[in-house]
């Protein structure tokens, strides 16, 4: 267990107001945890202290080599007061599957749950109320040797920070437009599709800017090798509603294996549905919509949640989903996992951890 220290801030920030717009990542609490790791030590001085910038060399080998890893989890606030996490332990499991594969020493689950949940305890007051809304919570290692050789680092900042967020698309539960990409490609098997680092955003931003132009608000990629085969939005999982059954891309070392996405194949297959996880291809998807079997299609990640799917594009080709609206599988699903993340309804699965 760690023996956290706690430094306690001269003055605090305003909080929003209720009702205030929170956007996205865009304001953040009074305090943050960090705790440093150095080689032969370990990690060491976990400390909770007043949120303020960070002084790195020049050299840092995170900026010029990405050694890095990031996770994305909430905090939710009850009717009844009581906070809650939603299965923090697979982030933290999670974490230690992208520092495997980036070379950074793991941080074992019990301590990185107990870093955000302390952290979250302390700034319980900044967990906005409003319907929708929620605190997110970032958990990052970054490499701090100022060593310009590409080597793995000696000596790691682990932080985490919290920042009260409202919807992740401002367009609420509207159904959203996905530009399927067919010149560039995300990630492949062997490579860091699979680790939660910030290599694999930078390089999908390109094909993002590219859909943003076009009036597509996410973008979907297909398989680095075959370019046929569909893998995953760029901040979400991608789920198939085709003729009553679920489908979503089997985890294949390029798709990020996501904790949302986990509960969803739980949840649906609870409720008696059929949950494939395979390979599916951009073609079985366009004569699933030409036959009129494409049903739904949603994605699903900690900050969206849920994010139906309205059209799909492909080259020349844009597909309607289900006339453009929200279809009721996903609705349910959204209205499930939100219910048990703020503690409206029963979790039969264990997955809401009370602070």
């Amino acid at each position: 267990m760690l023996d956290i220290k706690f430094i306690k801030a001269k003055q605090l920030k305003q909080k929003p107001a209720k009702g205030q717009p929170l956007g996205f990542g865009k304001i953040f609490t009074d305090y943050m945890f960090t705790m440093k790791y150095t080689e032969g030590k370990g990690w060491h001085d976990p400390v909770i202290e007043p949120y303020h910038n960070i002084e790195l060399s020049p050299a840092a080998m995170v900026f010029h080599y990405g050694q890095e890893m990031f996770e994305g989890l909430k905090a939710y606030k009850g009717a009844d007061g009581k906070v809650f996490l939603f299965r923090p332990d697979m982030n933290a499991k999670r974490a230690n599957r992208s520092n495997d594969r980036l070379c950074i020493p793991n941080i074992p689950v019990e301590d990185f749950v107990q870093a955000v949940s302390e952290l979250v305890k302390v700034e319980k007051d900044w967990i906005p109320e409003d319907e929708g809304t929620s605190l997110y919570i970032r958990p990052f290692v970054i490499a701090t040797d100022d060593f310009l050789g590409v080597a793995p680092s000696k000596t790691y900042l682990f932080m985490v920070i919290l920042s009260p967020s409202g919807a992740y698309y401002e367009s609420g539960l509207a159904p959203v437009g996905i530009w399927i990409e067919d010149e560039y490609v995300r990630a492949v098997k062997g490579g860091t599709g699979f680790a939660k680092t910030g290599g694999n955003y930078a390089s999908s931003l390109i094909a993002q800017v590219k859909a943003h132009d076009e009036g597509f608000s996410q973008v979907l990629w297909l398989d680095g090798v075959e370019r046929k085969y569909i893998e995953e939005v760029g901040a979400m999982n991608i789920f198939f509603k085709i003729d009553g059954k679920v489908i979503t891309p089997a985890i294949n070392g390029s798709i990020l294996p996501g904790v949302t996405r986990d509960s969803v194949i739980n949840l649906v297959k609870s409720w008696g549905i059929t949950v494939e996880e395979r390979k599916i291809s951009v073609e079985e998807l366009l004569e699933a919509q030409h036959s009129g079997k494409l049903e739904e299609v949603f994605g699903t990640g900690t900050a969206a949640v849920i994010s139906p799917v309205g059209k799909l594009r492909y080259m020349d080709e844009v597909m309607t989903i289900n006339d453009g609206s929200i279809g009721k599988l996903s609705q349910k699903i959204y209205d499930t996992i939100t219910g048990i993340q703020w503690g409206k309804i029963d979790d039969p699965f264990g997955w809401r951890v009370e602070l």
